[in-house]
């Protein structure tokens, strides 16, 4: 897999390896650890997870229990046909894609796409070619931690590469160096990205295809916030691959598009010969995803009414951002996803903010420097923001807002 780590090379100073050990602490462990030792202000809201709080769809629960019996039998590990067909056709709808997907060779199921995610890495580091050097995995900071803690199962190296406002809150493509690209085997990126919202552009994704064809690495595409977005549909990676889609993985979910967190079914589709490697790897190391439970996810993806109706809600909420919060903490609405990415650098950063948030207003939301890693000089691209989570009903969520701008001022 990969060589030991008394092999590793340093990074460039834009995209720096992080202590592994700090990849092992969930965020959420960590504002769990913070918090515990104060008592709320007031009735609490929590802000800080990313957990839709909008209606399950109403066909969720008769179509799974027209299913039920399925319960009964082991399901295929690359999924049912029926929900293979209806990403196929969901992605050819919603993207414009040099090719229709094959739904036979081209997707596959999941338990939600932490799982792809996570063992992507993995299943990276068994198939890439040998590298001069170190064999590295690059991740945006901010990230999801599914992305580093499945290079660190991996036994990779993570690199860590900013994504700040200088850089429009994405990767700067440009301070990538060719020795570092040459022993890159995995490249994360998520657009919308989690937790800043901004969204890659077709040039930039197809600038970032190149450099995998160019180095022989692949993309892996987080597209979980696709369908939450505020203007121009975002673009995914599928639609910059060329017609056999080498190089390029799409991620996507029920979760955040349908409500459907709790059903934890994802895909990935792309590059066909990754996934036949990736589907040998996850028959020894993923359980199978209950066949009710793939086909209301068939009926969720063939379905897009409820979709522009959570998407509606969504836009209402932010709404009442620009309301509330106006120009405050940098804040401008985002183009994709559903958090506030707050900067509270003038009120003691990320970590004192959360803190006085819950003992003066009961309102939790997750600091910053939990949602990023801290870079082998001591910087961290999140110490200034938190991340508010735009999840609860409207009466809520402008209850929220307002105090969180009478704390923070």
């Amino acid at each position: 897999m990969f060589m030991n780590a008394a092999e590793r090379e340093q990074p460039p100073s834009s995209a720096r390896t992080a202590d592994p050990r700090t990849q092992d602490r969930s965020a959420f462990a960590r504002l769990n650890d913070l918090l515990a030792p104060i008592a709320p202000g007031k009735t609490p809201i929590n802000c800080a997870v990313g957990e839709p709080q909008h209606p399950v769809p109403a066909f969720a629960g008769p179509v799974f229990a027209k299913h039920i019996a399925d319960l009964g039998r082991y399901p295929a590990n690359k999924g049912t046909e029926l929900f293979r067909k209806s990403v196929a056709g969901w992605l050819g709808r919603r993207f414009d894609l040099p090719r229709p997907i094959d739904p036979e060779t081209e997707v596959l199921v999941l338990n939600g796409t932490r799982e792809g995610l996570f063992l992507a890495a993995l299943a990276a580091a068994r198939n890439a070619a040998p590298r001069a050097g170190k064999p590295a995995i690059l991740v945006p900071n901010p990230c999801y931690g599914a992305y580093s803690a499945g290079t660190s199962a991996a036994h990779g190296e993570t690199v860590y590469m900013p994504a700040t406002a200088a850089s429009g809150f994405l990767p700067d493509l440009g301070s990538l160096d060719d020795s570092l690209l040459a022993r890159t085997i995995a490249f994360y990126i998520a657009s919308p990205a989690n937790p800043q919202g901004s969204v890659a552009s077709r040039d930039y994704l197809a600038r970032l295809i190149g450099l995998a064809r160019k180095h022989d690495f692949m993309v892996f595409s987080d597209e979980c916030y696709s369908e939450i977005y505020f203007g121009e549909k975002p673009a995914g990676i599928l639609e910059v691959a060329g017609p056999d889609y080498a190089n390029a993985i799409a991620f996507n979910s029920l979760s955040k598009r349908s409500n459907l967190p709790g059903l934890r079914v994802g895909f990935t589709a792309g590059d066909r010969a990754f996934l036949a490697r990736f589907l040998e790897y996850r028959n020894n190391s993923a359980p199978q995803v209950p066949m009710p439970a793939q086909a209301v996810a068939a009926a969720a993806l063939d379905d897009e009414s409820h979709v522009i109706e959570n998407r509606n809600a969504y836009e209402r909420k932010f709404d009442l951002a620009d309301q509330i919060v106006g120009d405050r903490y940098g804040y401008k609405r985002p183009p994709g996803g559903f958090f506030l990415w707050l900067d509270v650098s003038a009120q003691g950063g990320s970590v004192k903010a959360a803190e006085r948030l819950w003992r003066e207003a009961g309102v939790r939301v997750l600091p910053g420097e939990y949602a990023s890693f801290t870079e082998s000089d001591g910087s961290n691209p999140g110490r200034d923001y938190i991340r508010v989570a735009m999840v609860h009903d409207n009466a809520t969520t402008a209850e929220a807002l307002h105090r969180l701008v009478a704390v923070l001022g």
